[in-house]
């Protein structure tokens, strides 16, 4: 063979060997992304459309899910009202008239007082901290058996920081103050105020301004600054007091416990890692956007920290709140106990590193 034939014939197989192989890779992917028919699943929200932070946070989840699948989950987000009200989202997902569900934890105590401690506590822990408990001191196991129940199978979905503690309409200074006071409340943080002599209430987003403006309550607390501010609450109320109550509440995105065991494990993997990356996001959206907003509040909000009496008697009421709930739940006392271990674990730690440093820093 001439060298200019063996050149030439060496270049030829080499080019189709090349094709052949990109043609098998091609194959294979193809292969992969068209195995089974396309999967298409309906999620359900608390929130209003495309409402920023969690409604988005939710659709960039579903936006995630079929870029990391190539096409082959698609979930369609329906807002708040459209498939169904916005604190029903738990009983349709249970009863599998949808398959999922984004919204709060601390919504369905009603069902079970222990969710309550899967949505963050009062004076608890934060959203780090609530995110290794959930991960690594057993909160997940204990949150999926008792979903389990319902036919639920929940992920963490979103958190949003420390939020701030309410708006209200006169200053407070005692106990006194805040007795026989209407406020938008959720959660344990609600139970605490109900024994300091406040009417909690529960309202979904859309009913929060127009029942503050029109004093049907006299306070609420949201999330934070941001939030509140989109909200116009402070151009219904003018004090702004810091928060205790939810250091580090959870979201979640919840599944038809049958409809995700049916899922493959290719798309039980992605919606998982799709679900961390929009916790992850989320956090981190609503500190940089709270740090704005609480630059550019008007100059008619006062923000505030609650009394000593207040505070003192918030962390007396929250005990009794623990104690008497675990005397009536099982469920409450196991999860508690879980909870109160990582603390235990993790004060330590927490108190020679992240707290010390702040106090360094100043």
């Amino acid at each position: 063979m001439q060298r200019r034939d063996f050149i030439t014939s060496t270049a030829v197989g080499a080019t189709a060997l090349a094709f052949t192989g990109c043609r098998r890779a091609e194959e294979k992917q193809t292969i992969y992304i068209n195995k089974g028919k396309k999967v298409r699943l309906k999620l359900a929200t608390s929130w209003p459309a495309h409402f920023p932070i969690m409604g988005t946070g939710v659709d960039e989840f579903a936006k995630r899910c079929g870029e990391l699948s190539g096409g082959t989950l698609e979930i369609k987000v329906y807002p708040k009202n459209i498939l169904v009200p916005a604190l029903q989202v738990f009983d349709a997902t249970s009863a599998a008239q949808i398959d999922a569900f984004h919204s709060g934890v601390y919504y369905w105590k009603g069902k079970n007082s222990a969710f309550s401690l899967f949505g963050g506590m009062p004076l608890g822990l934060t959203s780090e901290e609530m995110i290794t408990w959930f991960k690594f001191g057993g909160g997940y196991d204990l949150w999926r058996e008792m979903y389990a129940k319902f036919n639920l199978y929940p992920l963490i979905g979103g958190t949003t920081g420390p939020q701030m503690g309410g708006w209200f309409k006169k200053e407070i200074n005692s106990l006194a103050d805040l007795q026989g006071l209407k406020m938008r409340i959720p959660g344990l943080g609600g139970e605490v105020m109900k024994r300091l002599g406040v009417n909690p209430i529960l309202l979904p987003a859309g009913d929060i301004f127009t029942s503050l403006e029109r004093g049907t309550i006299d306070a609420t607390e949201w999330v934070g600054p941001y939030l509140d501010k989109m909200m116009g609450f402070d151009k219904a109320a003018s004090f702004y007091y810091t928060g205790w109550h939810e250091p580090g509440s959870i979201l979640e995105v919840t599944f038809n416990k049958a409809r995700w065991e049916k899922l493959s494990s290719e798309h039980q993997a992605i919606i998982t890692v799709a679900t961390e990356e929009m916790t992850s996001n989320m956090l981190q959206e609503f500190r940089y956007k709270n740090a704005q907003a609480l630059q550019e509040m008007p100059a008619n909000v006062q923000v505030k920290v609650f009394p000593k009496e207040v505070m003192d008697a918030a962390k007396k009421a929250l005990g009794e709140v623990l104690t008497d709930e675990s005397i009536k739940s099982d469920d409450f006392k196991r999860v508690l106990a879980s909870y109160e271990a990582f603390v235990k674990l993790n004060k330590p730690w927490n108190d020679i590193s992240t707290k010390n440093f702040l106090e360094i820093r100043g």
